[in-house]
């Protein structure tokens, strides 16, 4: 690495779990299986679709491995790993070995099978955009009437994506898609109301991570409190929000507990508190993807 003048280049951002991006170091001198041959892709701008074949190995009891991404990702994403990592668009390669530097020739061109655009343009007498398809397919992995009725398939293999005929449909279910991407993404607009506070000034230190239900309120279900520590909370936090999943993990119990024993900084507590309010707002989502989808298949 001394002999590197390029090595503070390697600075990057990892998505570690749900929701949990981190710093890391992204170098073969450094760095074990780093998959260049996918992440040059995710250097650079760009989205991916972070999809696991057979849930049933990472012992959820539902579909829940798919996730976004906008970064490099980690192969345990999800409980026990595996997932793939694809990305909407692959860039021309550069001229250096290494991921961010050099020059590269060409444009970038869409993960897209080109048969897919061409069906979709007589099927709609529209052309469609490689970022329609993507958030589409985003809405669609996100139905729980498309992982239940699939529930059986979805365990052995990937999914296969059923394309609606009906393009107003295909545009609305792509914008529900975008919504959720950004707020898997922390990007939504939404995330600047959070649903859920730290009320209370102390170490914030995470010691033992504790849900407690409080009862009902007028503006959640049945929500509670999250404690971190004897006298330091997260409040309200639904229970449905507390109970959910992404690949095998319960991702608000996940978050806290890999950080046991450390302080939570301002910027970790503004995150869980986005972390809670995207969670809210995609179990929403997935209900207005669900009153669609029958319109997909029919």
């Amino acid at each position: 690495l001394r002999l590197d003048e390029d090595w503070d280049n390697f600075f990057t951002k990892i998505d570690y779990r749900p929701f949990d991006k981190r710093h890391i170091f992204y170098t073969d001198k450094m760095v074990d299986w780093g998959r260049p041959e996918v992440m040059r892709h995710m250097v650079e701008q760009n989205v991916a679709l972070c999809i696991g074949r057979q849930f049933s190995v990472i012992g959820s009891d539902n579909y829940d491995i798919v996730f976004v991404s906008d970064s490099i990702v980690d192969f345990n994403l999800y409980r026990r790993g595996g997932e793939l990592v694809f990305p909407l668009y692959l860039y021309p390669d550069t001229t250096k070995e290494d991921l961010f530097s050099g020059s590269a020739s060409g444009e970038k061109e869409a993960n897209i099978a080109p048969e897919i655009f061409e069906k979709l343009k007589v099927v709609f007498k529209k052309e469609v955009t490689p970022e329609q398809i993507f958030y589409y397919i985003y809405a669609v992995l996100y139905s729980n009437t498309y992982r239940t009725k699939y529930a059986e398939f979805l365990k052995i293999d990937f999914p296969r994506i059923p394309f609606t005929k009906d393009y107003k449909l295909f545009i609305k279910l792509g914008e529900l898609g975008k919504e959720l991407a950004d707020l898997h993404l922390l990007k939504s607009s939404k995330l600047n109301k959070p649903i859920t506070k730290f009320p209370v000034d102390g170490s914030s230190e995470v010691e033992k991570v504790n849900y407690e239900s409080v009862g009902t309120s007028r503006d959640l279900s049945l929500h509670g409190i999250v404690y971190i520590n004897k006298e330091q909370y997260f409040e309200p936090v639904p229970e449905e929000v507390w109970n959910y999943h992404i690949g095998g993990y319960q991702v608000c119990h996940k978050w806290l507990k890999d950080r046991k024993g450390r302080k939570l900084t301002l910027e970790e507590r503004e995150t869980y508190c986005k972390i809670v309010t995207a969670l809210h707002h995609t179990i929403e989502l997935q209900k207005q993807i669900d009153e669609l989808y029958d319109g997909v298949e029919g």
